[in-house]
């Protein structure tokens, strides 16, 4: 990776290194949902944008990506990958002081790796963990058809097969998706069939380590799919679950609701008198399995109030107040320690 590729992951979301995990999460979901293309159609700016911020959040949102990319800045891969075969990255046990390292500095992996050596020469712990491990590194990018990194990232080997993972998005990983990757001198097409999930294996026959002893034998290439941040979408087994917030006159009288699902927008009937917090099941709108049958999608319901109001509506409220029967903590009076 050449130094003018650093991508700093804070400035990127806008927060410092020292910032909590909800302030990141907060600044994911704002910037997530201005740039999205749903809000920027046709704007390609906003889309590289978009990309950018869920790839920032994808190492930052995580807490063992994000302490390993305080180590190692935009290499944090490849030093981990380069201990796989170990179990333990060769600079583990190191006695080094990483947040002295300018990564932004180094045109290369190799750069860097030299300027760690230089400065664990006499560390013998290093010594022996590189040696336990085998530690080696080869560059493996790969491009999609629109030009756009797949986040196949540098692999390790085990024996004559590769490990990488391959980062999609999540309509990528829902239809399915065929992907160009570029290894070397060598570029293939790769099939994602649908349905892949967050740690799907897919198995590439051939496309591993050329063994030494005979050239016609040859590993196969493993790749984990990784699928970035939705903003309103998310997992939970083969079921997807979202949020829909419904103003509070929707919830004393009922309301039809337009509701996204991966297949577009469907008409939801809320119930009257619905709570906060409340689930409702869209059969058959959830996640696709390997045998082509889909999930459920859970709407979870949130009463939104509004936080400003016409003197009309105003009014109204204070009207409704005045002549309201319903105490809604009638149930907390006889509550005693």
């Amino acid at each position: 990776m050449a130094a003018t590729d650093f991508k700093d992951y804070y400035a990127i979301l806008g927060v410092g290194k020292t910032a909590s995990a909800d302030e990141i999460k907060k600044a994911y979901r704002k910037l997530a949902r201005k740039y999205h293309p749903d809000m920027n159609p046709g704007d390609k700016t906003a889309e590289a944008r978009f990309k950018e911020v869920n790839e920032a959040y994808e190492v930052l949102g995580d807490t063992d990506k994000r302490q390993k990319y305080d180590h190692f800045g935009q290499y944090w891969r490849q030093a981990e990958t380069a201990g796989a075969r170990g179990g333990q990255s060769p600079f583990s046990n190191a006695n080094v002081d990483f947040d002295n390292f300018e990564f932004g500095q180094y045109g290369s992996f190799e750069d860097f790796i030299n300027e760690l050596l230089g400065r664990m020469g006499s560390n013998p712990d290093f010594s022996r963990s590189s040696t336990q491990t085998g530690y080696r590194t080869s560059t493996r990018r790969s491009t999609g058809f629109d030009g756009y990194s797949t986040g196949f990232e540098n692999a390790a080997s085990t024996g004559l097969d590769s490990e990488a993972t391959i980062t999609l998005s999540l309509a990528e990983a829902f239809h399915g998706v065929q992907k160009r990757l570029v290894l070397g001198r060598e570029e293939f097409e790769v099939r994602i069939p649908p349905g892949a999930k967050p740690g799907s294996r897919i198995r590439i026959k051939g496309k591993g380590q050329f063994s030494p002893y005979y050239t016609s034998q040859r590993g196969d290439l493993y790749l984990t799919v990784e699928i970035s941040p939705h903003p309103f979408f998310q997992f939970d087994g083969d079921n997807l679950t979202c949020e829909v917030p419904i103003a509070p006159d929707e919830a004393v009288l009922g309301a039809q609701v337009e509701v996204p699902t991966p297949d577009g927008s469907v008409t939801v009937n809320i119930p009257a008198g619905i709570r906060s917090g409340q689930s409702l099941r869209l059969r058959g709108k959830g996640w696709r399995n390997p045998k082509g049958d889909r999930g459920d999608q859970m709407v979870r319901i949130v009463i939104a109030p509004p936080k400003d109001i016409t003197p009309a509506e105003r009014e109204h409220y204070e009207k409704l107040r005045s002549i309201r029967s319903y105490d809604p903590r009638s149930g907390l009076k006889g509550v005693r320690l």
